[in-house]
């Protein structure tokens, strides 16, 4: 593995900070990058934005096989953080009166789904009841990825999928995680725009934000550009890591297939909770939070996670195949994380990734996560499988 490399690069401030946040742990940040090697993840990369003076954390390998450092500068799959993206799509249509969130699915797509009271609310808040056709897709993870890597599917596919199995819960009832749901979100954009979900994530975030790293390149297969490649940790123990990092992640398109770097995630999540990105009233809506555990809740495509310092951060969290992403912020977007590592179905990296989060926002007065005590259930790639 390479050597941990830590770097400041002090930039012109935004604002002025908020007196209330600890300083972010760099050497924190650095400790969870190196536990996540030591746990199976080839390389790993953090970069904090504090108010515009950027921190940024890298260890470990980009390329297995011809042993260069990963860094910030690295392309990635970012997962169901495309799932902020597809949010922020929706309710800017919300915006300009095109979609209202209270109405059913069906009335922009009649005979989609079979229940009318499914409402566009619901599938950006996981509340439709919708089952995650991923659960089957990948509850054998090498050779269920193996099935689909090159696989071009259509939305519908996708739904029908979902649609053999009976509803996890009536429409509203509970939360419930499922990928299924914005699926249904990309067809509402394509069918409310009449435009592909790439052009509107190009006109409405990428070219507005000025975001050069992030792409949707789906059904091609390649990240664009310098990137780190993604490894997929086998179900059997002491099997040989997967290079996953080339597939069409079509078995995921807007719920998951965008690319993008540490530097755009931050930029896009700050841009987004600063409201530069849609209205005040739409942030509100997104910023609505379903409580789902002690520490996480759900709005309408943004997660919140509540820190152990009493800091609450907004984003999301992502897993395709090869990476794992943590992207949040704090409510004013003054302070930003992105952290990603080149590994998935590794459940103790997932967990300590996490850890990235409390060094980064709650600073030296973090809690220390406890192996097994604090076990990290990431529901964004096949909820209903038991991971290690």
């Amino acid at each position: 593995m390479g050597a941990a490399v830590l770097c400041l690069l002090a930039v012109p401030a935004h604002a002025a900070p908020a007196a209330a946040l600890p300083q972010p742990d760099l050497t924190g940040v650095d400790s969870v990058l190196r536990s996540a090697l030591r746990q199976g993840a080839p390389g790993a990369i953090a970069r904090i934005d504090d108010h515009g003076t950027v921190r940024t954390a890298s260890a470990g390998v980009a390329d297995r096989r011809t042993g260069r450092a990963i860094s910030n500068a690295d392309r990635f799959r970012i997962g169901s953080v495309t799932k902020v993206f597809s949010a922020v799509v929706l309710l800017q249509l919300v915006d300009e009166k095109k979609l209202a969130l209270d109405a059913s699915v069906d009335h922009y797509l009649p005979g989609l789904l079979p229940d009318r009271r499914i409402t566009v609310r619901q599938v950006l808040g996981h509340r439709s009841g919708l089952y995650d056709y991923t659960n089957d897709m990948f509850a054998s993870s090498v050779s269920g990825f193996e099935a689909v890597r090159s696989k071009v599917f259509t939305y519908r596919q996708l739904v029908d999928r979902s649609l053999r199995h009976a509803r996890t819960n009536s429409p509203g009832a509970a939360y419930a995680y499922s990928n299924t749901n914005f699926v249904v979100a990309g067809m509402l954009i394509e069918k409310l725009t009449g435009h592909s979900v790439r052009t509107e994530y190009e006109n409405r975030v990428i070219k507005p934000l000025k975001l050069r790293d992030t792409f949707y390149v789906h059904p091609g297969k390649q990240i664009p550009g310098r990137h780190a490649n993604g490894y997929l940790t086998p179900d059997r123990a002491g099997a040989a890591l997967v290079d996953a990092t080339e597939q069409t992640v079509s078995w995921a398109q807007s719920a998951g297939a965008v690319i993008s770097s540490t530097r755009d995630l931050d930029t896009f999540l700050s841009a987004l909770l600063r409201g530069r990105l849609t209205s005040a009233a739409q942030l509100r809506q997104m910023e609505h939070m379903i409580p789902v555990n002690s520490t996480q809740a759900y709005g309408l495509g943004l997660r919140r996670r509540d820190l152990s310092c009493g800091i609450s951060v907004y984003g999301h969290t992502g897993a395709v195949q090869g990476y794992y992403t943590y992207a949040f912020a704090t409510k004013d977007g003054r302070r930003s994380l992105a952290a990603v590592a080149n590994t998935s179905n590794n459940g103790a990296v997932l967990t300590t990734m996490l850890g990235t989060l409390e060094s980064a926002f709650c600073g030296k007065s973090a809690k220390p996560l406890r192996g097994a005590a604090v076990v990290e259930r990431h529901e964004d790639l096949a909820p209903g499988v038991v991971r290690d």
